[in-house]
């Protein structure tokens, strides 16, 4: 069974940093694409990094570009998010999401994905 699980958000101050990782079961993380997306509700999800072990990370949306960067550990078939210089703009629910493939596109950035974890609550605050 394919699972996905998030796991690190919480509440940190503004220009914190978090780690959140995405624990994969079920398949074999170098054969998948994975996204990270977030979502304020009300808002429209957004999809933020996207990593394959073909070409690492290609794409960063540019409300992140040099705050967030994702790695792989292939080994523990797991994927982090490292988070930096955190802002309460940056406050939703980070979710990540697996399809298979070895390249990122931009349909996956948009949602387009066969699995998905439950996600992990971040909210930056004083």
């Amino acid at each position: 069974q394919i699972q996905l699980v998030e796991s690190g958000g919480g509440l940190v101050q503004p220009g914190g940093s978090l780690r959140l990782s995405c624990a994969a079961s079920g398949f074999t993380l170098d054969d998948y694409v994975i996204v990270w997306f977030r979502q304020v509700p009300g808002k429209e999800r957004e999809g933020i990094i996207c990593t394959s072990s073909t070409d690492g990370s290609s794409y960063y949306a540019d409300s992140v570009k040099g705050r967030f960067t994702a790695s792989r550990d292939n080994a523990e078939n797991t994927v982090y998010l490292q988070m930096n210089s955190l802002k309460p703009d940056d406050t939703a629910v980070y979710y990540c999401a697996a399809t298979r493939s070895w390249y990122c596109q931009a349909t996956m950035i948009r949602g387009d994905m066969d699995y998905w974890g439950k996600g992990t609550v971040v909210t930056v605050s004083p």
